[in-house]
């Protein structure tokens, strides 16, 4: 796409984030729009870092994966085995499979099968969110929606129990699972985990979509992203990571990772372990969007090519990010 076809779009749509492209490590387009923070007017530029929602889904798949490889878990691995008397109405023979692939059919505490706006607030006291434990009581209480491995079922939840899950398996707390065994064999050197209430100046604030106001997402999601979302990266952190992920660099089993394992009509799409697929090619993506955040990357492992939009509005990123993928 030319570059003033983006151009046209980011100025239609007032977009505010980072478009990126490259072909095999070679940047092709890249440039920053907007603003990283509106009342101080600070711009944001290629290397501002944005929150990816649910883009950090990806990640923690892989640290749970690269555990599944070291034989500290299994695919068939339940998640009661692990959570003991916690969270007592996931049922008995859920698994970490089921999990990674959105068929647990476990009640979820942001329900996106649910109709809401954007702008709800569904968390409570955000502030309290600093740790994958704090979680439990906001999993807690959800019956059972379907029998594990029915059908996909889109699940924020389930990604925050495979953070527990991990850390109990693991040894270690899960933002440091993904730090070292994700980011560190991803050379990601500007991706991590960010607390909204004390972002750093290189960080992009995110706003609502609210006309005339602009207010932030701080009371919206949790105060530090655990397993299913909320992460902050750089597109060309990204680029690094899509190149390390099929080199073999973060798991071995990255044709397992790919594989679809459920069709996704309703979003044209498939899915395999923690990853959307294209419904008909190879293209493997990335995609997140929350309050203040709207992100997809896109990964032609045939080409090397990846298609990276970064937004801290929502849903900023769409109009720019489908038109890549015509």
């Amino acid at each position: 796409m030319p570059q003033g076809d983006i151009d046209k779009i980011a100025e239609e749509t007032g977009f505010s984030g980072v478009v990126w492209i490259d072909r095999a490590g070679q940047i092709e387009f890249a440039k920053a729009y907007g603003l990283a923070n509106r009342t101080y007017g600070v711009p944001n530029t290629v290397d501002t870092r944005f929150g990816i929602a649910s883009g950090s889904k990806g990640f923690t798949a892989l640290a749970v994966l690269s555990l599944v490889r070291d034989g500290a878990l299994g695919l068939d691995t339940t998640a009661r085995s692990l959570l003991g008397r916690d969270l007592p109405l996931i049922a008995d023979d859920v698994t970490v499979e089921h999990l990674l692939t959105h068929t647990s059919g476990i009640g979820d505490y942001l329900d996106e099968e649910v109709d809401t706006e954007i702008t709800d607030y569904f968390i409570g006291a955000a502030h309290e969110l600093t740790t994958t434990e704090a979680f439990l009581p906001l999993l807690d209480g959800h019956p059972t929606k379907f029998r594990a491995g029915e059908r996909f079922g889109y699940c924020n939840g389930g990604f925050v129990v495979l953070a527990l899950l991990a850390e109990r398996a693991g040894g270690a707390g899960y933002h440091d699972l993904v730090r070292e065994r994700v980011l560190r064999p991803a050379g990601m050197t500007r991706t991590d985990f960010l607390r909204s209430d004390e972002l750093p100046a290189d960080a992009a604030v995110g706003y609502l979509p609210l006309d005339g106001v602009n207010r932030s997402n701080v009371f919206h999601l949790p105060v530090l992203a655990t397993g299913d979302g909320g992460i902050h990266t750089t597109a060309a952190d990204i680029s690094s990571f899509w190149r390390a992920f099929f080199a073999g660099d973060i798991v071995d089993s990255v044709e397992e990772v790919v594989r679809p394992r459920c069709a996704v009509p309703q979003e044209s799409m498939r899915y395999g372990l923690g990853f959307w697929l294209h419904e008909s090619t190879d293209t493997v993506m990335l995609v997140g969007y929350d309050a203040g955040a709207s992100f997809k990357s896109t990964h032609d492992p045939h080409t090397g090519t990846t298609c990276t939009v970064l937004s801290n509005t929502s849903p900023g990123a769409w109009p720019i990010a489908r038109a890549l993928a015509r």
